[in-house]
């Protein structure tokens, strides 16, 4: 059985579709599965808000690409 389950796993898998959206064929699993992690642990720690979960996935999202370009 999930950890998440209802409407907080709705939200996380919306928040992680939502900080993919703009990256071509929705991203690669690697980097899907670390914002996963980041969205989850934020999730266990009190944030369940759909726009601040999308937030962090997004920024997330930015801190992963900019550590690889660098």
């Amino acid at each position: 059985m999930s950890e998440f389950e209802g409407r907080l796993l709705t939200v996380l898998d919306t928040a992680l579709e939502a900080a993919f959206s703009h990256v071509r064929h929705g991203g690669d699993h690697e980097t899907r599965k670390l914002i996963a992690a980041r969205l989850a642990d934020a999730a266990r720690s009190g944030i369940t808000a759909l726009d601040e979960l999308t937030s962090l996935g997004r920024r997330a999202l930015v801190d992963l690409q900019n550590r690889s370009s660098a």
